[in-house]
Parts: structure tokens; sequence; C-alpha cells
């Protein structure tokens, strides 16, 4: 409501309404202009902010309160709703937007636009010609009336410091944000309660302070209505002039409102003329292709109905592999294609449980293959049985992700490798009478049979063996080829993805400049188009009729496929290289969208693959050790009983060769050598070693021990088997030669043209050595322990000579009268021809050791100085025993005639008889260094005796007798053989003069 009081009547001429100029003019008060100051640079604030908090933030801007002396009640001229707008906002009247989107909205620069034409003063130069008149009465308008704004800046200052202290009249408490009256100190501090009396009664008092209290109060609101008043009035010209402009909005609304209706009006005959038709076509066109999607939905749910009885006649014919590929299409099209089909809701679950249940049947199926592939006879040529089956299975197996098979094939090998041992005995068994195969066990059985027959029997398994081994290996190769064919499939899958993912890059890259050169147009249109709606049918619809008509053909192919899986798997299951080339043309005709599960999604990866390809080596490796093993088995079975530790040399001959030859094929075959058979045959060879030495020490001893230690005539095989050796070829003879029982045995063993004189003990003892060496030939794994026990069997034979011999032993073993000088003279020799054979048995042995072995040999140096020690000692022997001789005969020597004396006779006798003793035994060398020994010891003997007796040389009777001996002597010892040239130098038998 507007106040009556110190207001003016509104002028209706000049002074306000519409002028001719066509714009609104708002009434002025000319008497009220000259006495308030409104100017809108400086508006009082009767619109607070929302408090913050910060009560000095009411006297940063303009106050009511400060300025309340400049404005009254009686100076308003708008009613009081008008203050709900912003007054703050110069130029009010102008800024429609802000009343409806807040005080936030702030006008900002626009871009301009690049289809909107640029418009200059030339497209206004009409309207400014229409205009012209009446802008010219507007400003003389304008001219004439001075605006009630240009005011005195004094007269504004002095209202504005007037209104302000009328303001500051008003309690700062009814100014704060916070103030509410529920508020009890709030409710206090406005109404003093303090002031009454506490009585219920009403005094004159407390009816003056209320009273009082009242008048302040209302004397405070008059303020705050006088100052709300005045700031109404300041924006009286923005109030009208919006009114007036919510009239022509008004206007405008309703010009728009008849536009509209006639838009909607030519828009309904448009689609009724234009639109319908061709919406009920589009409509027509989709509902046709939906009913050939829902046809190849059906055809492709009768496809996947007979999944079930078409897998079931699959797993009759043991077709796997088809059987699984039917299941995985099936699979793949009802998640794709058939997801959420009812009736199918249990066809997942039942195909997963076939799956599960064909894994089973493979597993089993591959034990099947397994037992009858290695528990064949082995009289069928066939190397791989049932290729074809073998590959069909290890392909479900790697495709299913069984990667144990190999396990249960290792399983297997072992059972048949036992039962190849088994097979063999039995066969054996029933062929000897003797014995029985229902009371005795296999171990026993094989103990029963003679040498020969085990012998058959373990060269028997070993072909078997053989058999058994190329049998598993060309199984494997079956294996390894699918295995590695499976893993080149994949690299090859894996490159051309690669080569097709970078063709489609390149079309891609190919369309989009298409799409940026001419596109545009098109993209708009179908834009538009898919806001249009009909019926509930977007009309974008039918610009995907292409990909509709891609999707109708991927399910008929989805259906075909289904139909290839059931009806080609024999031809899948047969080989399969068909199978993945199968399943490569079976993923190309999978749905736009569809994730294939392909061999490469299902497969191994190509780390599992090359871990099956190792293992499937490490299995033959296995085959070659476990029939190493059962053969290991047979062997030790027959040596429980010491049995093949008295084998003749011959006999373990051929066996370390026989199980030579079988570990040998074993390693060309598999390519790994098995050390089993041969530490076994090893072990059994030390055995043997132990033996052969033992029987050959213990005949050796006895020979000795019975040994009369006289001349051996030579039989004429033993010197072939000398000449043997001089013609470099330390073995022994496999037969004897021809015409050698017909000769005659020699006196002498001849070597090298020297003829030595033997005992027989040196004769089998020279065999013996040559059986050692031939062992070495046969058995090179026990070189160093043959030579070990060789080098034992001559200390042995030298230190029995020299006890029989030198300790005279043989007089109590043999019974021997006396060790003559013929007995020491053949013992020599004998040692003499050992040490001849030394250097030749250590070179033998020399070529079949290691470098690092050579250390072993200087065992031959020892015994070589051995030997050489003790023939020194038979020849001090001998020299000893004429020592005494001529020490007794001396002893008695007398310078008297007759001359020759009868001791120098005697000591001519036994010089005699000792050279009859040696002769023959001891080469012309030995014989004359022997005698010179013995001549020495003679002249000694002498020379004692005739300083005894005082002979001197000093020309007497008694110096030429002695020279009658000695010349004697002489004559005596030159006389003979061999001896003729002997220097025996007499004159030292006399005192050199001083």
């Amino acid at each position: 409501m507007s106040s009556s009081q110190g207001s003016s009547p509104v002028p209706q001429s000049s002074g306000g309404g519409v002028t001719s100029d066509g714009h609104f003019r708002k009434p002025r008060d000319l008497p009220a202009a000259s006495r308030h100051c409104r100017t809108p640079h400086s508006l009082p604030d009767v619109c607070p902010k929302e408090p913050t908090g910060d009560r000095r933030g009411l006297c940063d801007g303009p106050s009511d309160v400060a300025d309340q002396h400049r404005w009254t009640v009686y100076n308003s001229k708008v009613n009081l709703p008008a203050a709900l707008n912003d007054p703050r906002l110069a130029k009010r009247e102008s800024d429609f937007f802000t009343k409806t989107w807040g005080l936030d909205f702030t006008e900002t620069d626009v871009m301009p636009s690049f289809y909107l034409p640029n418009i200059s003063r030339e497209h206004f130069s009409s309207y400014l010609q229409d205009t012209a008149q009446r802008e010219k009465i507007h400003e003389r308008c304008k001219n004439a009336c001075p605006n009630k704004d240009d005011l005195t800046v004094p007269t504004i200052t002095c209202n504005h410091d007037k209104a302000r202290a009328e303001l500051e009249q008003v309690p700062k408490i009814f100014m704060r944000p916070e103030f509410v009256l529920n508020d009890l100190a709030t409710f206090n501090a406005v109404l003093p309660w303090s002031h009454f009396s506490v009585a219920g009664g009403k005094n004159s008092r407390d009816v003056a302070s209320s009273r009082l209290l009242q008048e302040k109060l209302s004397h405070y609101l008059d303020v705050v209505e006088v100052s709300i008043a005045r700031q109404i009035s300041l924006r009286s010209e923005a109030f009208f002039h919006a009114m007036s402009s919510q009239h022509e909005l008004q206007d405008q609304m309703r010009e728009t409102a008849n536009a509209v209706a006639k838009l909607r009006a030519r828009t309904a005959a448009i689609d009724r003329v234009m639109c319908r038709g061709p919406l009920r076509a589009l409509r027509d066109i989709l509902t046709h292709n939906n009913c050939i999607k829902l046809h190849n939905k059906l055809k492709l749910m009768a496809a996947v109905h007979q999944t079930q009885p078409t897998v079931q006649l699959l797993l009759s014919t043991s077709e796997f592999v088809g059987a699984l590929e039917l299941i995985a299409t099936t699979k793949e099209v009802l998640q794709q294609e058939l997801q959420g089909i009812h009736s199918f809701r249990h066809l997942g679950s039942q195909l997963c449980e076939m799956e599960r249940l064909i894994d089973k049947m493979m597993v089993a199926d591959f034990s099947t293959y397994a037992q009858s592939d290695l528990n064949r006879p082995f009289e069928e040529d066939i190397q791989v049985m049932e290729k074809d089956r073998l590959q069909s299975l290890v392909f479900g197996l790697l495709r299913q992700r069984k990667l144990d098979f190999l396990d249960i094939y290792s399983e297997e090998m072992i059972r048949a490798a036992k039962n190849v041992v088994r097979q063999c005995v039995l066969k054996f068994v029933s062929q000897i009478s003797e014995i029985d195969p229902d009371t005795i066990k296999l171990h026993e059985q094989m103990r029963l049979m003679t040498l020969q027959q085990w012998f058959d029997l373990l060269k028997d398994i070993f072909e078997h063996f053989i058999l058994f081994l190329k049998r598993i290996k060309a199984t494997l190769s079956v294996v390894r080829n699918v295995v590695l064919e499976v893993l080149d499939s994949s690299l090859r899958s894996r490159l051309a993805d690669v080569s097709s993912a970078t063709n489609h890059s390149d079309s891609r890259a190919n369309e989009d400049e298409e799409e940026e050169s001419g596109g545009s147009a098109l993209h708009s249109g179908e834009a538009e188009l898919a806001y249009l709606t009909h019926e509930g049918l977007f009309i974008s619809d039918a610009l995907n009729e292409v990909e509709q008509r891609n999707s109708t053909a991927a399910q008929l192919k989805a259906q075909t496929r289904l139909e290839a899986c059931g009806s080609d798997s024999a031809s899948v299951t047969t080989e399969s290289s068909s199978s993945r080339e199968h399943n490569s043309n079976t993923t190309s005709s999978l749905p736009i969208g569809v994730t294939p599960a392909t061999s490469e999604d299902v497969m191994p990866s190509d780390l599992e693959l090359g871990r099956v390809a190792n293992n499937i080596q490490e299995l033959l490796y296995t085959a070659s050790d476990v029939s190493h093993d059962r053969c290991v088995k047979v062997l030790m079975t027959r040596a429980k009983d010491g049995s093949l530790e008295r084998l003749s040399s011959s006999e373990f001959v051929c066996l370390s060769r026989a199980v030579e030859s079988f570990a040998r094929e074993t390693e060309e075959l598999c390519g790994r050598r098995s050390v089993s058979l041969r530490g076994a045959l090893q072990s059994q060879a030390n055995r043997f070693v132990q033996r052969f030495h033992e029987e050959r020490k213990t005949k050796l001893s006895l020979l000795l021990d019975n040994e009369r230690w006289k001349q051996a005539e030579v039989p004429a095989e033993f010197q072939d088997l000398v000449d043997t050796i001089s013609d470099g070829r330390i073995t022994l003879p496999d037969r004897k030669s021809t015409g050698s029982e017909d000769r005659k045995p020699s006196d002498f063993l001849c070597v090298d043209g020297q003829k030595y004189a033997v005992v027989g003990t040196v004769l089998l003892l020279i065999r013996m050595f040559l059986e050692y060496c031939q062992c070495v030939n046969d058995i090179p794994s026990i070189t160093t322990d043959i030579l070990t026990r060789l080098a034992d069997l001559l200390k042995h034979f030298n230190s029995r000579s020299c006890q029989l011999v030198l300790g005279a032993g043989a007089l109590q073993v043999v019974g021997l009268k006396t060790i003559t000088t013929r007995n020491l003279a053949l013992a020599s020799r004998c040692l003499q021809l050992v040490v001849l054979y030394i250097p030749v048995i250590r070179a033998h042995f020399e070529t079949r050791l290691l470098p690092k072995q050579y250390s072993i040999l200087r065992h031959f140096d020892h015994i070589t100085k051995d030997y050489n020690d003790h023939i020194a000692e038979i020849t001090a022997k001998l020299v000893a025993i004429m020592d005494g001789l001529f020490e007794k005969a001396l002893s008695k020597y007398e310078v008297k005639a007759p001359m020759p004396s009868a001791c120098l006779r005697n000591v001519s006798k036994q010089m005699a008889k000792m050279h009859e003793a040696i002769n023959e035994l001891l080469p012309e060398e030995q014989t004359q260094m022997l005698f010179l020994r013995i001549n020495g010891s003679f002249k000694l003997h002498v020379k004692r005796q005739l300083a005894r007796l005082g002979v001197i040389n000093d020309g007497g009777p008694q110096y030429g007798l002695v020279m009658v001996d000695v010349a004697f002597y002489s004559e005596s010892v030159q006389a003979l053989r061999s001896l003729e040239r002997l220097d025996l130098n007499m004159p030292e038998i006399w005192e050199q003069k001083r």
C-alpha cells in the first residue's frame, strides 16, 4: 500500500505514461524530487546478504541503520512486495534474467556463430529512417524534463547521513542474522521482564513500563518501515518498467502459442500425408527381419537340441575329439546366441557333465591303449598300433589339458617291462623238463638253469627289451609329432592374428579418411532421424538393416557349424591335423561379437606344450632305465648264490660283451647312457676279479709248494705263447696251434734268442699273467683292479720262491734233502725271465689306463727292484757256498810235496762241479761273472793261508811249490767251458812288498 501523507498526485502528462517515442516513463513527484536525494550510485542495503557470522560485515557497505534519517515512510511511492527485488544491482530494470536465474548469473561474451551473417549498420537503415522523427521528439522531451537523478551531491549526502542516524537508534540485536525470539536469552534481552513486578497484580509502575516498551518497539518498527519505503521509492521507475515489460512478454508468448499451434497442425498434416506410409513400410521390414531372426533361432535351437544324441553317438564310436568339438561349439552358441532360453537352462550343466565324462573315458581309453600296445606279442612287426586312434586320444587329452597322460603311460610301461621278463622266463622254463614252473618261484627257476641256459635266457631278454624300446620310441614319436603340430598351429594362428589386426587397423584408417571427406551430411541426417519415433520404433533401426542381415547370416553359420560338428566328427578324429583345420573353419563362422572358443583358448600354452615335449623325451629315458633295471634284477637273481663269481674268464667275458652290446644299443636307441646295468656288471666284475685272482694265487701257491726246483721241459704251446708275446700280441691263443702236440718239448725256453732254463711253475705263471692281460682286453673297466691283482701275484711269486729256495723252505714243504747250487741257479734264471716280461706287461696296461691313472704303474717299478734284489741275493748265495768250501779246504793247506797238493785237487774238483751245475742254466756272461767272484774268494783265502804259513814271494822252494798248485788250479778252471779266457790274476795271492 502507498502512503497518502506528503505525496503528490501522479501527473498524466509528460511526466509519465507512454510517450510518443514508444518508451514508458514513470510519473515523477517534482516537489518530492527537490527534497530527497535518490542516486543509483550509493543505494541503501535493504536486502543484506546471508549472515556469515562476522558482525563487522554489516557496516562494510551502505546500511539502513546509519542512513535512517534520510528517508521516511512518507516518501514511499510503491507497494511493499516490490522490495522483494534486489535493489543493489545497477540498471535493475533491464536485467530480466537475474530474477529467474539468481544472483550468480553474469553476462559473458558469447562467441559469434559461424552460421549467422555479420550484421552491419546498413541492415538497420530502413528502420532508422522510420523511427527518426519519433527519436527527435523523444530527445526534446528529455531536455525539457530534467531527470530526478540529476540532483546535487550535498543533498544526497545529507539525506543519506540522516537515514543512517535514524537506523542507528534501532538496537543491534534486531539486525543480527541469528535473531530468533525462541531463544531465551534473545527474548529476555528484547523484553526485559526484570523491570516488572514479580507479583501477579498490575500496579501503575508496571503499566507505565509496558507502555513505554511498546512505544519503543513501535518506534523501531516505524524507523525500519520508513527506511524500506524510502528504498522502494528510489526504485519505483524500475518496478513500473518491469510491469510494462511483463505485459509485452505476455503478448509475445500469446503470439508464440499461436505460431506453435499452426506448426503442430502443419506437422500433423505432414505426418498424416508423408510419414505414416513410410513408417508402416519400415515397421513391416523390421517385422519381416524379426521373423527371419526367429526362424533362424528356432532352427539353431533344433540343432542344439540334437547335440546330446549326437554326442552319445560319437562316444559310442570313441570319437572323443568330435564329441568335444560339438560340446564346445554348443556351449558357445548357448552363451552367445541362445542365452536366456528357458528350455535350455539345464543344457549347459549337462554338457559340462558330459565333458567331464568324456575326460574320464579318454583317460581310461588311453590307459587301455597303453596296455594293449605295450603287452602285445613281439612277433608283430607293426611298430605303432592304431596310429589314428593314438593321435585322436593325444589331441583330445591335450585339448582338455590332461597333461598327466604320460604318467599313465609310464606306469603301464613299468608293468609291461616286468611282464617282458616273466614271459621270457616262462617260455624258457617250458622248454626245460627238469624244472617244474608250478611249484618253483620265478627267481628259483632262473637259478636252477644251467649257465648256458641262463645265458641264452639273458640274451633273449635283451632282444625283447630292444624290441620293447623300439615300440615305445615309435609310440612316443607319434605323441611328440602331435604335440609339435599343435604347437606349430598355435604359432601360425598367432601370426595370422597379428597380420589380420594390422590389416584391420589399415582399413579403419582408410575408412576414417573417407568419413572425414564426405560423411558430415549423412551423420547429421541420421542424427535427426534417430530422434523421430513412431509407435515405439526408431527410424534409425532401419539404417541397421545390413547389420541385421549379417547377424542372421552368423546364426545360420552357427547352425551349420553345429551340424558339421555332428556329421563330420569321424573325419575330425581321424587325423589330429584335420581336427585342427576343423577348429579354424568353425572359428571363422562365428557370429559378430562372439568370442570363439577355439583350440587357442582351450589348448595348453606354448610353455606347457614345450614341457610336455620334454617329458616325452624324459619318458624315453625312463624306458631305457626301466629296461636296464629289470635286466639288473635278472643278473642279481643269478648272482645271489655266487654262481656268476664262479664263471671262467671266457664265460665272464661273454657275459660282459653281451651286457655291453645291450647297453650300447639302448644308448643309441634312447640317447641315454643308463648306468644301472653297467654298475651291476662292474660289481660282478669286481667279484669276478677277486675270485679270479684268488684262484690263480692259490694255484700258484700250490705249484710253488710242490715245486722241486728242477729244470722242466718246455712244451711247444708255451714256446708258441712266448713267441706270440715277442711279436707284440699279449693275448692267449684261442686254441692250440696246429701241430703243437706233435712237436717234442724242448729243454729250454727261447726268448729273443736267449735260452732260459725254467721250472714248470714259471711257465704257468707266464700263462697266468697273460690271462690277466686278456681280462683287461675283454673287460676294460677292471683294468686298475686287475693291475693291482697282477702286481700282488708277482709279489707273491717272488716272496714265496725266496722263502722256498733261499729260505730253504722247500726242505720241509717238498722234502728236498738240500738246496743245491743248481736249484739256486734255476731260481735265479726263472726270476730273470719274469723280470724280462715286467716291462712288456707294464706297456700293455699303460695303453689301457687314463693319464691320471699312470701313478698306479709304480707297482711294476717296485716289483722289478724286488726281483733284481732277489737275483742278487741268489748270486751272493752261490758265491757264499763256494766261499765256505774254500775256507774249509784251504784251512788245511800245507806247502809240501807231492804237488799238486790234495787240497788244491779238491778245490779244483769243487769248481768243476759248480761249473757243471750252472753252466747249462746260466748264460755265458753270468757264468763268467759268477766264477770271477768265486775266484776272488779263492784268492782271498789262499792269501790268508799263505800269510799264516809265512810263505812269501821270494823265489824259494816253498814259493815254487805254491806256484805249482796255483798253476794246477788255473789250468783246471780255464779248462772249463766258457772260462778259457777268464783272467784269474793269480799274483794277487801274494803280499805286496813294501
